[in-house]
């Protein structure tokens, strides 16, 4: 059963979210939806793990879906008072249910996710980064300044449009048909037609996102990532988000031999794209969750 409701954060703001409730469930799956999206987008997959004896609840973050009709701006750090956000959720949906929490973060959720171990580890017993990728490079450098610059000029709710060309564009060139969404050209109609999807992001979320980035890879911060608890990388061969797989690879090598984490998989398909549970990995990616979800949770 689907529900959706508010809760409130720390400062006030309703924040929307929606829950899909089961019978007998032995654990929690928290969605942490990406850019320009929202966690409606996640039905299907919702339901599968429903079946399966999970509950699953995501908010739509700030700027986004319900919670802020798609504007693309919400006032102050939009990175770090999502994070916030999706932290208080965790709390809430643990104390109602009293059950163990996997996160399962796609995009820019699975940077939020990045983040969510560093600061909020301990309410989790794993953790799902989903079309993601060390984004540590000059690009993140260089978007601060932009998206700061656009904002020191009064434009901070203004719609980025040219770091949503640098980004967005940037990914779709790489493709003769269809978007870097998914490599099914009905995917892509889906995506083109959700009223939560495609909006361009303000250069107030910008600034923040990036600035959020700069803190992932920093030793102060992955230092107090728990060891113990198993990572899940999951991603399409053909994302330039993960730069072709290359980035992901990366990111592995970072938790396996930078921080030490005991135990991350990495499941990558090849000739499929951003969205790996729209595309032709949609079965295999679902039940690839189930597995992850069920070697934590039935131990």
């Amino acid at each position: 059963m689907r529900k959706e409701n508010y809760y409130t954060s720390v400062d006030g703001k309703k924040i929307f979210y929606r829950e899909w409730t089961c019978e007998n469930p032995k654990g929690l799956v928290q969605i942490v939806h990406g850019m320009a999206e929202s966690t409606d987008r996640y039905n299907a997959l919702a339901e599968f793990l429903n079946s399966k004896g999970y509950i699953v609840f995501g908010d739509d973050h700030r700027g986004h879906g319900k919670t802020d009709n798609c504007s693309g701006y919400s006032k102050g750090n939009m990175f770090f008072k999502t994070l916030s956000d999706v932290s208080i959720l965790s709390s809430l949906m643990k104390n109602k249910y009293k059950l163990p929490l996997v996160i399962l973060g796609h995009s820019y959720g699975s940077f939020l996710t990045q983040a969510y171990i560093e600061r909020y580890g301990d309410k989790i017993e794993g953790a799902i980064l989903g079309g993601s990728a060390m984004m540590d490079g000059g690009i993140v450098s260089a978007g601060k300044v932009v998206a700061s610059l656009a904002c020191m000029i009064g434009r901070k709710k203004k719609p980025a449009k040219l770091l949503a060309t640098m980004s967005f564009g940037a990914y779709n060139k790489k493709f003769t048909e269809g978007t870097f969404i998914s490599s099914l050209p009905e995917e892509c109609e889906i995506y083109a037609n959700h009223p939560d999807c495609g909006f361009i992001l303000s250069n107030n979320f910008y600034r923040y996102f990036f600035n959020g980035l700069k803190t992932l890879y920093r030793e102060e911060n992955y230092r107090r990532i728990d060891k113990t608890k198993p990572i899940m990388l999951i991603s399409g061969a053909n994302d330039p988000v993960g730069d072709m797989g290359q980035s992901v690879e990366r990111l592995f090598e970072f938790y396996t031999q930078t921080v030490g984490v005991e135990s991350v998989e990495k499941v990558i398909y090849e000739g499929v794209r951003h969205e790996y549970f729209n595309d032709t990995s949609k079965e295999k990616s679902f039940e690839a969750v189930e597995d992850f979800l069920n070697g934590i949770i039935d131990g």
